[in-house]
């Protein structure tokens, strides 16, 4: 049996459902995060199944340029999350909401 990319499709579908499922159901900041970086690699994987189904490197250029950016974006996040954090003594995006100031 070999790996198609249909497996790869229904792996990363699979995740990014989970990641959209982690996104409305968590209200940590933290655990927000993680599942926004889950729909993101799974879009990367996506895109790395279609570039070696058609037998271009298009796609895993893109992927590369997109986990440059997630990178930034991790830390970026990451140092939003601790300043709140520091500020505020949660991570519970209901406490945030109804911060005034």
């Amino acid at each position: 049996m070999s790996v198609g990319l249909e497996h790869y499709l229904a792996v990363s579908g699979i995740l990014f459902c989970l990641g959209v499922l982690g996104v409305i159901l968590r209200r940590n900041l933290l655990n927000l995060y993680m599942s926004l970086e889950v729909m993101l690699n799974a879009a990367n994987l996506a895109l790395v199944a279609f570039a070696r189904y058609n037998g271009d490197l298009n796609g895993q250029v893109l992927v590369f340029f997109v986990i440059t950016v997630a990178a930034a974006e991790v830390a970026v996040g990451l140092a939003l999350i601790v300043a709140l954090y520091r500020k505020c003594r949660t991570t519970w995006v209901d406490d945030l909401a109804t911060m005034k100031h």
